[in-house]
């Protein structure tokens, strides 16, 4: 049966890439295991990144390879930034890919090295070498609703960008709160834009927590048909290249809000809790999740979906 919401597990590359404990391949192996056995059908499991500047993410080909994206049933997501790491996806089985570009040149210069326009450019030769390959292509928008050095982020610089990756391929734009600064009205407007701008395009959301407003800004998205979020396990994560960003919002706390609304996930809480537990041994800090601080959850009740359809 198809989740009424699809969930994607971040935490093995944006949950990970701040952390100052660098987790080898086969503890990366592990946890996406155990996310795979606790029902997530969609995980980011690294980037094809400088290991100079973000060294949590070497070994993400070894990762993936580990994965076998050919056999497996789950989407496994991958981030690139150029030409070279597409190739160096593709050579590691990636069967699915996104592309991320801010929306703000400040966050677009300190995270990529080039303006949101360069590149966007620069992604075009990376978009037909997997299309070549027959690699499925996602797009995200960084700083699609605040920039830590640019502001409050105009709604149609996101749908412009939103648009250019979806003339590169992408099959779903996902927009994202990089540090965690977004509101219910940001939100609102930014998907206002971006479907005014590109249609029909599945759309997602990729949320921080920062400032408390993750659940405030995942409850607006769903009441304007959003049914992907990004998520990290724990509630760990944040943009080495965006000043003050923190946490993703946590998938123990957001599979929680969804079954208490009567939301399918696919996602067995128990089992999430298992993995979350052994993720907490891993690093040298507190998880920031609710579910972590508070232990186990309440049971979701017997209820119904927002469609008014039995669970």
């Amino acid at each position: 049966m198809e989740p009424d919401v699809l969930i994607t597990d971040v935490l093995l590359r944006d949950g990970l890439q701040l952390e100052k404990v660098v987790l080898p391949v086969e503890e990366r192996l592990a946890l996406a295991e155990g996310l795979l056995d606790a029902g997530l059908v969609s995980l980011e499991v690294g980037a094809f990144v400088n290991p100079a500047k973000v060294p949590q993410m070497a070994g993400s080909a070894e990762v993936l390879r580990g994965l076998n994206p050919a056999e497996v049933t789950a989407q496994l997501h991958t981030l690139v930034f150029t030409d070279g790491g597409a190739r160096r996806a593709i050579e590691a089985g990636a069967r699915t890919v996104r592309f991320v570009v801010s929306a703000s040149d400040g966050h677009s210069v300190a995270n990529a090295g080039a303006s949101t326009d360069a590149a966007l450019d620069r992604l075009e030769p990376a978009a037909a070498t997997l299309r070549d390959a027959g690699v499925r292509v996602e797009g995200a928008v960084a700083t699609a609703f605040v920039c830590p050095f640019d502001g409050d982020t105009d709604p149609a610089r996101v749908a412009r960008v939103a648009t250019r990756l979806v003339g590169m391929g992408a099959e779903v734009v996902h927009l994202a709160d990089t540090i965690g600064a977004a509101h219910p009205g940001g939100v609102t407007r930014a998907i206002g834009a971006v479907r005014d701008a590109a249609g029909d395009i599945e759309l997602g959301l990729h949320l921080h927590n920062t400032y408390g407003m993750a659940a405030a800004n995942a409850w607006c998205a769903l009441g304007l048909g959003i049914r992907r979020f990004d998520a990290a396990l724990g509630g760990l994560g944040g943009c080495p290249f965006a000043p003050g960003a923190s946490g993703n919002v946590a998938t123990d706390d957001l599979v929680h809000l969804l079954h208490r609304e009567g939301l399918r996930t696919g996602i067995d809480p128990v089992k999430l809790t298992a993995v979350r537990d052994h993720l907490a041994g891993l690093i040298d800090h507190p998880l920031d999740s609710a579910l972590a601080t508070v232990g186990t959850a309440p049971a979701a009740p017997v209820t119904r979906r927002r469609d008014g359809n039995p669970v």
